[in-house]
């Protein structure tokens, strides 16, 4: 029996076929993988519902309209660390955060659409949270290298 977020073989084979395509059907998922429709749809159904896995579609913030994505790293007061990630949680333009090593505490990504909403963000926003010591922005120019399949290399822990 798997303990909750326990994954396999099986579990990371599917995982890596939807890294490639998360629109495949169940169907072919399984004619791929050589194993029954049903045993991808639990499987599935579990990854999902233990937030194992998220199927989500990804574009590119400057071909879908914002005019500015970018990157934040975030020094905190690390006493203040539950309310401060609450707060910058709330932020509509802020899509990722990270609990990172380093010269900072958070790293952040973010989409706006203009560089008024951008130093409303940094400035009005961001930067007045309690907790907040230090902020570095930077602006993502352009995107040289992007993909979501990097389970699916050599590198892949269950091949």
């Amino acid at each position: 029996m798997k303990r909750k977020g326990d994954i396999d073989q099986i579990d990371s084979k599917i995982i890596c076929v939807l890294q490639k395509d998360g629109r495949m059907p169940n169907t072919e998922i399984a004619k791929k993988l050589n194993i029954a429709e049903s045993t991808v749809r639990n499987r599935l159904k579990r990854l999902l519902n233990e937030k194992i896995i998220q199927v989500v579609a990804v574009g590119d913030p400057h071909k879908l309209g914002f005019g500015i994505a970018g990157t934040m790293k975030i020094a905190i007061d690390m006493k203040k660390s539950a309310e401060t990630i609450s707060q910058l949680k709330k932020i509509d333009q802020i899509w990722y955060i990270a609990l990172a090593t380093g010269g900072t505490d958070l790293d952040i990504e973010f989409n706006v659409n203009s560089l008024e909403e951008f130093k409303n963000l940094v400035i009005l926003q961001v930067n007045q949270i309690d907790g907040v010591i230090k902020t570095e922005s930077s602006v993502i120019v352009e995107y040289i290298k992007r993909r979501y399949d990097w389970g699916t290399g050599q590198n892949h822990p269950n091949p």
